[in-house]
């Protein structure tokens, strides 16, 4: 009797001890997953949402790793530099950031990409063209040009595609772009035409990742990024997945920033092109980007193809059109003002007559 009330009590332990350990294994692969990834690169990180993103980084426990076309080579500063800091100084400042590795290159690079995002689990590409269109675009294709639109938010982004399948490790890429599917709209032919393309080759970057079926991508479309997040009214942050057509407003850089980082947190918003925004009527938002990634989906409808010739078309035509009014409009000014100064200089010889 009493071997089979030991045996029974053994049997008890041992399920016991079975039911904790396979507890303690569910436990620990929960873990693993929820745990940040080691290093996440950037690209962008001395722009004003790369900055933030940088520091976000750090605070929440990541490893970046930032690709740098301006060595640190200045003494880092105690503080963020300033918006209007030379790239060097911001450079030294987030390189003297803790779990901070810097990589000498440009995105342009396919060598630079591939050290960069070596050993890397994710990818922030918060990079863009500045370039600004020259006289010399009239008679010449710029399209070439290192720092044309073309090489950066076009072949940049491929370079980054390759460089994450050669790495094995990199399982997304956060690409932050703008909305890029109204080529008529005067925001588009202004930016196109003043910004060699920016809009155009954005778009074309975004088919890119949408066209992989071995790297995932969250695309984020914010609307006009400018203010501090402490200025940001309670509950207004509003996303739209799928591509939404939000209507454009103003939204911090840091609150991008925000949202690029956790992003990478949910699977759901792999594969997806989302459009962020702050809402018009303050309190119709959420506070934070969580209860609104939990909602999104992946891209379900078919996007258009054909937009990068309907970009070009839209800044010849329409930059004609600016043109022809612009010139219009100050005709019409200088008549007013001829017609002006006429009746001042009657009124005055009026006066010496008397």
């Amino acid at each position: 009797m009493e071997s089979t009330q030991v045996h029974v009590t053994q049997s008890v332990i041992c399920s016991m001890l079975h039911l904790c350990l396979v507890a303690i294994i569910i436990a620990a692969g929960r873990a693993a997953v929820a745990s940040p990834p080691a290093k996440i690169a950037v690209i962008g990180a001395t722009g004003k949402v790369g900055r933030s993103a940088v520091q976000q980084l750090v605070s929440r426990g990541y490893k970046p790793r930032i690709l740098l076309r301006h060595p640190a080579s200045v003494p880092a500063p105690s503080s963020m530099p300033g918006a209007d800091a030379p790239p060097a100084e911001v450079a030294s400042f987030l390189a003297s950031l803790p779990g901070v590795e810097t990589i000498s290159g440009d995105v342009t690079d396919p060598k630079s990409c591939e050290a960069l995002v070596s050993g890397c689990s994710a990818v922030l590409a918060l990079h863009g063209a500045r370039r600004t269109r020259q006289l010399s675009d009239l008679w010449r294709n710029p399209e070439e040009e290192a720092g044309h639109a073309k090489q950066i938010n076009y072949q940049g982004v491929a370079n980054l595609i390759e460089a994450a399948r050669a790495s094995r490790t990199c399982k997304r890429i956060i690409r932050l772009t703008g909305k890029g599917e109204t080529p008529w709209s005067i925001f588009s032919i202004l930016i196109n035409g003043l910004g060699s393309m920016a809009k155009a080759w954005n778009y074309e970057g975004e088919r890119l990742l949408r066209a992989c079926d071995d790297i995932e991508y969250t695309i984020v479309r914010p609307g006009v990024m400018r203010g501090e997040e402490a200025d940001l009214p309670p509950a207004s942050l509003v996303l739209g997945d799928d591509g939404a057509d939000l209507k454009v407003t103003s939204i911090p850089h840091g609150s991008i920033a925000a949202l690029c980082i956790d992003s990478l947190g949910y699977a759901n918003a792999g594969r997806c092109t989302l459009c962020a925004m702050a809402s018009e009527e303050p309190g119709t938002g959420a506070d934070s980007w969580a209860p609104l990634l939990e909602k999104v989906a992946p891209d379900r409808r078919a996007f258009r193809d054909d937009l990068l010739a309907e970009h070009k078309r839209a800044t010849t035509l329409g930059g004609a059109g600016l043109v022809v009014g612009l010139g219009a409009f100050a005709s019409a000014v200088a008549a007013v003002v001829v017609l002006a100064l006429k009746a001042l200089a009657a009124a005055v010889l009026g006066l010496m007559a008397r």
